[in-house]
């Protein structure tokens, strides 16, 4: 009969280590970085079955609750919701989707988060409009179902934004998130804070004179936010150095309540500001290092994919400086708190022979002539007849760009891919952040080691065009979507992979660098002619012009 007396304490051998929590998580970070030196197949196809899978090209992607869901949108505004099937043990990571969103949005859906520690959802749209959902909801009301209105889930409408918004940043918040937009503002909503939208809104993080696309933060320093659209740069700001608005409240124009304290800019470009502006040189992704909280990415468009850090030392102005002897004061709101603010009120020398209207962006323009008054407790639409660009494009492209702000110069660059025909993302791979990935025109996806901007991969991942690649938090999978209609999942596995493409990538490079000469003109679409056309071409049997027929997507 066993002893009912005290346990005996346990002695552990003087040589043995205790292992502590952090070392734990440091050896599964390990085990994890070796799955990822092995080549990687596609494992599973989302959506390639006429049950559930999006209708449009998917241009969103997010993994959410640590990884047990993953939420993909796109151009037919619909949000779906896909979860590990436990019970079908025949196919790899065999993800089903569990639940349809169709969100009322009027335009292509850029990007969908879920809110941390809720079951909020957040989609962006090129309708301009911010919108919460709910997926709890329909529960509450007893709906059993798998496929949701717009009614049956929307909590918050916001119309803060007069361009379209592109991106969303979540923080550690299930009431709080940033987006930006091409109006070229980062707004910060509060869904515990009501108000009318375009009557009241609260004054943008920050604002510029250009078009914005990409917003990036790191969890590790969310005081930073790295913005980038259409300018040569990416612009640090530092959310610490906000304060009272003096300029709202004296009823004028702000320019935000945060501070740009560092501009990223690709090296040798300031020397041949001319030439760089009419190539039209702008930035399609950013993304910031979870791991570290310092290493910034940026992908340029007809260009490569470029390796920032914060803590690098930046050249000054009069470094980067050109030919031109054109001064220009800072016109930026800056606090003076630390040493490096004084900075920010130097001189800058510039060109101003440059023509900003030389930009060539991807836009998308809606008709309002059928939008309805729509109000919530988180905003309301209304029909006003207003300027949707605010930009002064008579000025000068020195006044454009944040001028007298220190450029940080890249520490790498990775090329390969063919970044020109749409807006693609960028991201880190590893659970160290030890690689880089970026989406390509040729369908391809590409995979560098970070530290040497060595090639380690290229996978198929679109029939078309690869957009976004979102990398699970912590598996060694990897979603990957762009023109197809489905999701693409990608991990090692111990089998030949049938979609890897090494084996020809001295061919591939060389086809993504003969590239045009020139850029095609890309003109601004409007979505009610573009459905008149449809249905046109419907009722009469006839085919789409070529340009309605493309997907118009990010």
């Amino acid at each position: 009969m066993p002893s009912t007396g005290p346990s005996k304490p346990l002695i552990l051998h003087p040589t043995e280590k205790v292992w502590s929590i952090p070392d734990i998580h440091r050896l599964r970070k390990e085990v994890l970085s070796k799955t990822w030196e092995q080549t990687l197949d596609r494992v599973n196809v989302l959506g390639d079955n006429r049950e559930y899978g999006h209708a449009g090209c998917v241009n969103a992607l997010s993994w959410a609750r640590e990884g047990e869901m993953l939420l993909s949108a796109g151009d037919d505004t619909t949000v779906q919701i896909w979860r590990m099937d436990p019970g079908n043990v025949t196919k790899d990571y065999p993800f089903i989707c569990r639940s349809v969103i169709h969100t009322g949005h009027r335009a292509n859906i850029f990007n969908a988060q879920m809110l941390p520690y809720s079951s909020r959802i957040v989609t962006v749209a090129g309708d301009r409009e911010v919108r919460v959902f709910d997926i709890d909801m329909p529960s509450k009301y007893g709906l059993d179902r798998n496929e949701y209105s717009s009614g049956q889930c929307k909590t918050h409408t916001f119309s803060c934004h007069k361009d379209r918004v592109k991106r969303i940043v979540t923080e550690e918040s299930p009431n709080t998130f940033l987006t930006v937009s091409e109006d070229g503002t980062v707004r910060q909503h509060d869904l515990r804070t009501p108000h009318r939208c375009r009557a009241a809104c609260p004054t943008p993080i920050l604002h510029v004179k250009h078009d914005l696309s990409t917003l990036a933060m790191s969890p590790l320093t969310p005081y930073h936010i790295v913005v980038a659209g259409s300018s040569p740069y990416g612009y640090l700001f530092d959310r610490r150095y906000t304060g009272r608005d003096i300029q709202e409240e004296k009823g004028m124009a702000s320019d935000g309540l945060t501070t740009c304290i560092r501009r990223f800019g690709q090296s040798g470009k300031e020397e041949n500001a001319t030439q760089a502006y009419v190539a039209g040189d702008h930035i399609t992704g950013a993304r910031m290092s979870s791991e570290n909280g310092h290493e910034v990415l940026l992908s340029y468009s007809g260009d490569g994919v470029y390796l920032f850090s914060t803590l690098d030392d930046p050249t000054s102005p009069s470094d980067i400086s050109n030919s031109g002897k054109t001064k220009t004061l800072l016109k930026s709101k800056c606090r003076k708190k630390s040493g490096d603010i004084d900075q920010l009120l130097a001189y800058s020398e510039g060109s101003s022979d440059l023509d900003p209207d030389e930009e060539i962006l991807p836009l998308l323009e809606y008709s309002e002539e059928n939008d309805e008054d729509e109000e919530d407790e988180g905003g309301q639409d209304e029909d006003e007849d207003e300027d949707d660009d605010d930009m002064d494009m008579d000025a000068r492209p020195e006044d454009m760009y944040q001028p007298g702000i220190p450029v940080v110069k890249p520490r790498r660059r990775y090329a390969g891919a063919r970044n020109i025909n749409t807006v693609k993302d960028v991201n880190f791979l590893g659970p160290f952040d030890e690689y880089v990935t970026s989406g390509s025109d040729d369908g391809n996806l590409f995979i560098w080691r970070k530290s040497t901007g060595e090639l380690h991969g290229i996978y198929e991942g679109d029939g078309s065009v690869v957009n976004v690649i979102e990398p699970h938090p912590y598996l060694p999978l990897v979603a990957v979507s762009g023109i197809d209609y489905t999701v693409k999942l990608f991990a090692p596995t111990n089998r030949a992979s049938d979609f890897s493409r090494i084996y020809d990538a001295e061919g591939i490079i060389q086809r993504n660098a003969e590239r045009p000469t020139d850029y095609p003109a890309i003109r601004r679409i409007d979505l009610v002619s573009l459905l008149a056309s449809m249905r046109a071409a419907s009722a009469g049997g006839g085919q789409l012009g070529e340009e309605a027929a493309d997907c118009v997507n990010q």
